[in-house]
């Protein structure tokens, strides 16, 4: 079994690939008897009845918290992450050690946060240098490259059209 399964209170992603994961995860949800099922017991015999097996394991994942299921799933060798709403991602030790979000400079004072770049070089480190545009900062220019005069532009913007 490999995909996403609910928990109590979210989703993970498990990753059971080979017979020794799989016998691992089976013990750490607790359900070795699906573990020498004859439906389950091959890897060619799971992925025939993936459908029923995921639902078997959705059964287990419901009843515990995602953070739960992750460290005990992880404690049992078995490959599995929470899966994060964008700001539960912001908040995650990892991304945190990591550096991956990274505060954007802007001239507003506003505080933006975003998701820098995903490989970091120790010779050529890469940081956030500029902001994404606000919402309609750069309309007239867009309107522009599109042929449209500044009247036609000023037009549009009385009526609330851009």
């Amino acid at each position: 079994p490999t995909g996403v399964f609910k928990t109590s209170d979210g989703y993970i992603n498990i990753a059971t690939t080979g017979g020794r994961i799989w016998e691992r995860c089976a013990q750490a949800i607790g359900a070795p008897e699906l573990y020498s099922h004859p439906d389950y017991a091959t890897a060619p015999s799971r992925s025939k009845n993936r459908d029923a097996l995921n639902a078997e394991l959705e059964k287990r994942t419901v009843t515990k918290s995602t953070e739960t299921w992750v460290r005990e799933l992880n404690d049992a060798g078995v490959p599995c992450g929470p899966i994060y709403a964008i700001d539960q991602m912001f908040e995650d030790a990892q991304v945190k050690h990591l550096g991956i979000a990274q505060d954007v400079p802007n001239d507003e004072d506003r505080h933006i946060r975003l998701v820098g770049q995903p490989v970091t070089l120790s010779r050529t480190p890469s940081k956030m240098v500029a902001r994404p545009p606000e919402f309609g900062e750069q309309t007239d220019e867009v309107l522009a490259g599109f042929g449209f005069e500044v009247d036609e532009i000023a037009v549009l913007k009385r009526a609330k059209v851009v």
